[in-house]
């Protein structure tokens, strides 16, 4: 049987010749969906999926977010470290399900994540970074093995973990990427699949798709006084803004930005139709921007058959982590804003019966130096992340965990190590339970091959449920 998309459905319901920026959208649109569900009712399966990522902007010093907690590992941190380390006695041990006969703690900013943690809703990824091909202390200091471009830069360092290329530059995010190979999952055509809490960003980045921008607080406002069912001056503005969008332009130009504009508008009363008809989120969220923006992203799942999505992909940017100075308070600071956030998606995510269909991941732009420039730390390479949510093998550490002492195997100079960890390892495992075919692994991330085979049938690290 052949399932109509949901463009085609508009059409035949009476919406397409006008599109749906008329006075009377918003209620054709509800009397629209309740017609468009009950046509999907028994086609569109329970196959939902999302990602979150979560881009903590700066550079997380992210060894002080798991900590070794034995001798004479902590020794070997507390030495390497010195002002900038953790009391031993304050970190939260853990226990991963595998273990490599070391102990390990959490920051104590880290109360929730630390429970998440025990009931196996989050795991750990060691010392990921951005590499070309594997790379060891030596095939560093021999200039044998080529390096990422913009090595310690934010702005290139930020681009290769949004775009899986730390071989080139280039504007397309591999989650925009990803999005343009899945799209036709998805049954909606004028909101995209890629829903930005933190505007423009690079991951999110597609060919053909690019990010659907909200607000935490407000949603999607659209143009200010713009309001189809309006009277008065904004009615005025409306049927204004509307005469201008119906004009035919001859140029090129004109013609391209104004049919942006009227794509935008008509997915931003799409999507408020749909946040209209959405029940009530009990959960508590905190009163903050990123608390904020993960209740957003709830909410937004509870329409995802309204909006017609069986593949999302959501991005949350938090800023503040380039902490070169007052480096203790500020990390303990920033971690219990995300540490509360997390606690609150994963209650708000089961309130509504979705925790096991989203995966949250985080990436930041690197790790930081261990050693302390007296108050703070620097740029480095490698660096620690995790991943939440109730399709991962949680309760556990993926990666090799490397020894935190000056002149280790892994530590270059000031503190600063070589990733054991691949970005491509961790982005194409998330990839593969996402949708994306192993044959396609390599379109995503071109590097993959030296890190994993893709027709091992074998997950790159093995912390999703694949």
């Amino acid at each position: 049987m052949k399932y109509k998309s949901r463009r085609q459905f508009i059409k035949e319901f009476g919406l397409g010749a006008l599109g749906i920026t008329t006075a009377s959208s918003i209620t054709q649109l509800k009397a629209f969906n309740a017609a468009y569900l009950n046509n999907t009712a028994n086609t569109f399966n329970n196959d939902y999926k999302a990602i979150v990522c979560f881009f903590l902007n700066g550079g997380n010093d992210s060894f002080n977010m798991v900590v070794p907690r034995g001798n004479p590992e902590y020794d070997e941190y507390a030495v390497t470290r010195s002002d900038l380390a953790i009391s031993q006695n304050e970190l939260l041990p853990i226990t991963p399900v595998t273990s490599d006969g070391k102990q390990y703690g959490l920051n104590p900013a880290m109360t929730h994540l630390h429970q998440l943690f025990n009931n196996g809703k989050v795991s750990f990824i060691n010392n990921v970074g951005p590499l070309i091909e594997p790379t060891t202390k030596i095939t560093y200091q021999n200039n044998s093995s080529p390096i990422p471009l913009g090595l310690f830069s934010h702005s290139d360092q930020l681009k290769n973990c949004q775009t899986g290329l730390p071989h080139v530059r280039t504007h397309f995010g591999w989650g925009g990427k990803m999005a343009d190979m899945l799209n036709d999952m998805n049954m909606n055509q004028n909101v995209s699949m890629n829903i930005s809490l933190s505007g423009t960003n690079i991951f999110q980045y597609g060919q053909t798709l690019v990010e659907f921008a909200i607000d935490p607080y407000d949603g999607s406002p659209g143009i200010d006084g713009y309001d189809p069912l309006a009277s008065g001056f904004n009615g005025q503005r409306t049927e204004g803004i509307d005469l201008l969008l119906g004009v035919d332009h001859p140029d090129m130009y004109k013609k391209t930005y104004t049919d942006i504009l009227k794509r935008s508008l008509d997915g931003s009363i799409e999507f408020r139709a749909a946040m209209d008809q959405i029940g009530t989120l009990n959960t508590f969220f905190s009163d903050n921007r990123i608390s904020q923006s993960f209740k957003r992203i709830t909410e937004v799942i509870m329409a995802r058959d309204i909006l017609g999505f069986k593949r999302q992909i959501f991005f949350v940017q938090m800023g503040g982590w380039d902490m070169h100075g007052e480096l203790i308070d500020s990390h303990e600071r920033n971690l219990t804003v995300v540490d509360n956030a997390m606690n609150e998606f994963v209650n708000g995510l089961e309130e509504i019966g979705m925790f096991d269909a989203v995966t949250t991941f985080t990436i930041s732009d690197f790790g930081r130096t261990l050693t302390s420039n007296g108050n703070g730390s620097d740029h480095a390479w490698g660096g620690n992340a995790f991943v939440m949510g109730g399709d991962i093998k949680g309760g556990d550490m993926y990666g090799a965990y490397p020894s935190l002492a000056l002149g280790g195997n892994y530590e270059i100079h000031n503190g600063v190590l070589i990733p054991t960890t691949s970005n491509d390892q961790y982005f194409a495992e998330l990839a593969l339970w996402f949708g994306v075919s192993p044959g396609d692994l390599s379109t995503l991330f071109p590097n993959i091959g030296n890190f994993y085979d893709t027709g091992s049938g074998m997950a790159p690290l093995g912390f999703m449920n694949l």
